[in-house]
């Protein structure tokens, strides 16, 4: 019931981009379902057109690109989500934290944040992938740790803001902890910032993954993956296939659908702030 009240309150853009959204995920969720094929599985020649028993044509080696574009969605997105996750958890406790201890903990935090972006994310992920490998648990911990600075800095400026003000100066002149008011205080007025900056993250990681993927150095073969398979089927446009078409669509459908939900948030908390 809470789910239908909140769908009646949005903009029809917010509930074009929640079905966006809700039919990539449960394509994502339903794959080993609805997929007819093993997700490695060579069943024919390579780059059928549709049809022919093959929904969307097959790949560069024959795989069913219907079933690949199922398990890539599944791939990809479980994958973009914990990383968002970590990202926001690394984040926004050392921005809070910092915000509110001050001191020489909020300038060794926010050197470091400053050392980690003074390099180009991608470049420096490249450049860490090349040396350590690009397994996806080390894929995982790199870009958490690089987006981790981004929000970090959100935190932080958004607990600067709050915490000069009258409730908070309360809490602290009653004898509360620091935890405490970051928790109770700070935390809960930041949130819808942070809510909508987490779908943004999102998108950003999402297609920051698939880049790494297209460059190579992403999510490594035979697993599923929206970008990878851009890259390995990119020849096909040489010969009128429109096979990298599919992924490349794929990844544009799901991050339109966020960003219309993400503005319909940020639209609808900027005018609950104004009353």
């Amino acid at each position: 019931m809470a789910f239908f009240k909140l769908v009646k309150m949005t903009s029809t853009g917010a509930r074009i981009g929640m079905g966006m959204v809700l039919i990539t995920m449960l394509s994502a969720v339903l794959a080993p379902v609805i997929a007819p094929y093993e997700e490695a599985e060579v069943v024919a020649d390579v780059w059928l057109p549709s049809g022919e028993g093959h929904i969307l044509g097959t790949d560069q080696l024959g795989r069913d690109l219907f079933t690949r574009m199922l398990y890539g969605a599944r791939n990809t997105i479980a994958i973009a989500l914990l990383i968002t996750f970590l990202a926001f958890l690394v984040g926004v406790i050392g921005g809070l934290l910092a915000a509110n201890v001050g001191g020489w903990v909020d300038m060794l935090l926010s050197r470091i944040v400053d050392v980690f972006m003074a390099f180009p994310a991608l470049i420096l992920s490249l450049m860490v992938l090349s040396i350590v490998g690009s397994s996806i648990p080390v894929l995982i911990m790199v870009i958490a740790l690089l987006d981790s600075t981004k929000v970090y800095r959100l935190a932080r400026a958004l607990a600067m803001d709050i915490e000069v003000m009258e409730f908070v100066e309360a809490a602290r002149l009653s004898g509360e902890g620091i935890w405490w008011i970051i928790i109770k205080e700070v935390l809960p007025n930041a949130m819808p910032a942070l809510i909508a900056e987490f779908g943004l993250r999102f998108c950003f990681i999402f297609l920051f993954i698939s880049a790494l993927s297209f460059l190579g150095l992403g999510i490594q073969p035979p697993t599923a993956d929206w970008g990878s398979m851009v890259r390995e089927n990119a020849g096909a446009i040489s010969f009128d296939i429109m096979t990298p078409l599919w992924p490349a669509g794929a990844i544009a459908f799901l991050t339109i659908g966020i960003n219309l939900i993400v503005d319909w948030f940020l639209h609808r908390s900027s005018q609950i702030r104004a009353q």
